[in-house]
């Protein structure tokens, strides 16, 4: 469909990707429904973008061509897939998982303050993800570092924007799912959780080897990537704010806030995508029906009309206006998990260090679009 308005900006532009929050900020202001080059429009303020969000039936979550399992689809096929899914991440299931995802943390912990000088995300964020994503699903230790290459060639082709390329590196989980699945197929349905989700049935039947790979895909790189960034904004959110550094390590009880008020400020996730079922006025402009949109939610977590002083660090707002993630029928299921998964790594990090810090000499360098947070980040920790 033609763009029916002229570019407002160009997101993927130098001057946007020198500093995404910063230019998100600004185009908030200048212009809440942005159109991009290729005729997608960016949702930047926290109301419209939320309006969005409970709209289903306007704004379809169904914009590729091979839907993700199962946030690429809207009720009432999401509904039931959700209804299947979302018991993987109960709250006693996670409390279950909770002693082994705390032994992973401290192995994690441990490996980088021996080495004293890390890279917060190749040498600690990544493995650890990695090793509780591993450990939650019932996977064998011996795939991980094949699961490593594997997220590695999944990011180098979204970056890429090649469309070939990204469907051969979801070609490749098919068939390690395959092999996962295969070596289950004799088991008991309850010996982990992906034999558990290849007994799970939808609409009273099971899930096809494609749904399996696509639910995986979707729960391995969406909590992988997510926990990755957010490790490396932490990280640097301590090192450079020495007073509530000391201060969480006097009071850790402290930690779930702190860490979902850190993420606000600096979001892990740039956006997800949706597309117009009809016209509808947003923003300030009307959309025809097919309009390709970027839910902004960097931009909304920082709008000043839902946050006081959004850039300023406050333990005392409003948790349910966070949109770290998401809100509605699509909210993250895997919130539970990742949030446990930071919390538990935070507080071994400072429980086993006695100062976190950036490294001497060395400059951050921030991720761009696609990616957020930190694309490089040494930090130096000392016992």
């Amino acid at each position: 469909m033609a763009c029916p308005f002229p570019p407002d900006w160009d997101p993927t532009s130098p001057a946007v990707l020198t500093d995404q929050r910063a230019a998100f900020d600004v185009q908030r202001e200048r212009c809440p429904v942005a159109f991009g080059p290729t005729g997608q429009a960016s949702v930047l303020r926290h109301a419209d973008v939320l309006r969005v969000l409970a709209d289903t039936d306007t704004f379809s979550s169904a914009v590729s061509e091979h839907p993700a399992v199962p946030n690429g689809y809207d009720p009432p096929r999401h509904t039931a897939y959700r209804r299947a899914l979302d018991p993987f991440f109960a709250p006693e299931r996670i409390r279950h998982f909770a002693p082994v995802c705390r032994r992973l943390a401290v192995r994690t912990v441990q490996e980088a303050v021996s080495l004293g000088d890390i890279e917060a995300s190749h040498e600690f964020a990544l493995p650890f993800a990695v090793r509780v994503q591993s450990a939650f699903l019932g996977w064998p230790a011996l795939i991980q570092d094949e699961l490593l290459d594997w997220l590695h060639r999944s990011q180098a082709a979204t970056r890429s924007g090649d469309r070939a390329l990204t469907s051969q590196v979801a070609r490749e989980f098919e068939t390690f799912v395959e092999r996962v699945r295969d070596a289950r197929l004799h088991a008991p349905p309850t010996q982990d959780i992906s034999t558990e989700l290849m007994h799970t049935r939808v609409d009273g039947r099971p899930l096809d080897l494609r749904e399996l790979a696509s639910v995986l895909r979707n729960w391995t790189v969406g909590e992988v990537g997510t926990i990755s960034a957010s490790v490396g904004i932490l990280l640097h959110w301590l090192a450079t704010e020495p007073d509530w550094q000391r201060r969480l390590r006097a009071e850790p009880t402290l930690l779930p806030q702190a860490i979902d008020e850190v993420l606000r400020i600096d979001g892990p996730l740039v956006a997800n995508r949706r597309i117009t079922t009809r016209a509808i006025p947003l923003g300030g402009r009307t959309l025809p029906a097919g309009t390709r949109l970027s839910l902004n939610w960097i931009a909304a977590n920082r709008d000043p009309r839902a946050f006081d002083a959004p850039e300023t660090f406050d333990l005392a707002r409003e948790p349910a206006a966070n949109l770290l993630y998401g809100a509605g029928i699509h909210v993250c299921p895997g919130a539970p998990l990742a949030r446990l998964e930071l919390r538990l790594l935070m507080e071994e990090l400072l429980i086993r260090t006695r100062s976190i810090e950036l490294t001497t000499g060395h400059v951050p360098t921030r991720a761009a679009f696609p990616d957020a947070g930190y694309a490089s980040l040494r930090i130096r920790l000392r016992a």
